[in-house]
């Protein structure tokens, strides 16, 4: 493994970091002055919500001086990941936030690149997938989904947040499979990002939503949608009323991961730093409000490790894509 020059800066601030009393973050030394964080997707996705939730945990902690957000769709997340490596050398205060569709998008060739072309930084959580859908609609469970696709299979539509084939839409035909029902046949639709996924649920264009647990808390609990399915094997304490795919008779388990990625070439300090800083912060009641409003948990992964993490995942994701005949 790479052995990276943490300063003593770096290391002291880490080590305050987390400490803490009386329920309080202790006062950290800052470790970076700002971070800039690159959205690939929409507002209201699953991006959107770790960019900025991570960025709050970190600012508030004391970790991190500020923190800017910008969204950049476009490609099914390939134009932010080409906007960065394209201009790499002006991009040092930059850290995008990715998950397991830079998996997928790159097996599936939505975009030339992939996670080897970025800086890793560190996988920093995990985020389970639910179905939803209205909460005043005539499907109440997951059985009632996978009986009106098999009556209709046009006429019950899935819509997500990511392309064709990308993550959202191979969540849902992993639990069609589960259920017997031919996932090849289910009619997806994509949005751009979460806020729009959502919209098109409740307006109608499609009987269901195929989404991060997180994305859909709030809204389940402004009773605006009912989750039917979530792919944890437990019950998830930020909303104990979705139930799991698994007690509902389908066993369909799934997890995604994001993480940071910062553009090729960055200097060795600094990723020391932004490293430094996500470590910490794991140990800072900022994060475990954040994390715990979103029904996240935690995985983290530094530098060589996530390297090692997402070299596994591709070629488990690769293997189950093209068993379900998207590759």
């Amino acid at each position: 493994m790479t052995k990276l020059n943490v300063t003593r800066r770096v290391m002291m601030a880490a080590t305050v970091a987390a400490l803490s009393f009386g329920g309080q973050s202790a006062m950290a030394e800052q470790v970076v002055d700002s971070i800039h964080f690159l959205i690939p997707g929409g507002a209201g996705g699953g991006w959107d919500g770790t960019a900025r939730g991570t960025g709050e945990a970190l600012t508030k902690a004391g970790l991190v001086g500020t923190a800017s957000y910008e969204n950049m769709s476009g490609g099914g997340g390939g134009k932010a990941i080409g906007y960065l490596i394209e201009n790499a050398n002006s991009q040092h205060g930059t850290l995008m936030v990715n998950s397991t569709p830079i998996v997928i998008r790159s097996l599936t060739g939505v975009f030339p690149q992939s996670f080897r072309d970025l800086t890793l930084v560190a996988g920093t959580i995990g985020d389970y997938a639910a179905l939803v859908v209205p909460a005043d609609g005539d499907i109440q469970d997951l059985n009632g989904l996978i009986e009106a696709f098999k009556a209709d299979p046009n006429g019950t539509a899935v819509g997500g947040g990511s392309v064709p084939g990308g993550m959202d839409h191979l969540v849902a035909a992993m639990v069609m499979e589960s259920a017997g029902a031919d996932p090849v046949a289910m009619k997806y639709v994509p949005y751009d990002g979460g806020g729009a996924t959502m919209a098109g649920l409740l307006s109608g264009e499609v009987q269901a939503v195929s989404t991060g647990f997180s994305e859909a808390v709030e809204l389940a609990k402004a009773g605006e949608v009912r989750i039917i399915g979530v792919t944890s094997d437990e019950r998830v304490d930020a909303y104990p009323d979705a139930p799991t795919m698994k007690e509902q008779g389908n066993d369909t388990t799934f997890v995604n991961w994001r993480g940071f990625f910062a553009a090729p070439g960055l200097p060795e300090d600094k990723l020391a730093a932004y490293q430094a800083a996500i470590e910490a912060m794991y140990a800072t009641p900022e994060w475990a409000e954040v994390r715990d409003r979103n029904g996240w948990v935690d995985i983290h992964n530094n530098g060589d490790d996530f390297k090692v993490f997402l070299e596994g995942q591709e070629q488990t994701i690769g293997d189950l894509m093209k068993k379900l005949g998207f590759l």
